[in-house]
């Protein structure tokens, strides 16, 4: 049986408690990590930065293609 994964958090401690299934692996560093770290903020991701760019672009996406523009009136 394989031994459990244990979380990839090194901080002035090293975390030894079992990384989560699924969950736990972060889609920007790939590293796996307990229910306490595995936020990227909560492990210091290295991508963190980029993340947060590309959460910002598809917000301003979204926002830009939902803009109503007022139709301008003749004046008479």
């Amino acid at each position: 049986m394989p031994a459990k994964k244990r979380c990839q958090f090194h901080a002035e401690q090293k975390c030894n408690q079992a990384a989560l299934r699924i969950i736990g692996n972060c889609p920007h560093c790939r590293s796996d990590f307990c229910g306490t770290h595995r936020l990227p903020e909560h492990h210091a991701c290295n991508n963190l930065e980029d993340c947060r760019q590309q959460a910002f672009n598809r917000n301003k996406l979204k926002l830009e293609s939902e803009r109503t523009v007022a139709s301008k009136m003749a004046t008479a």
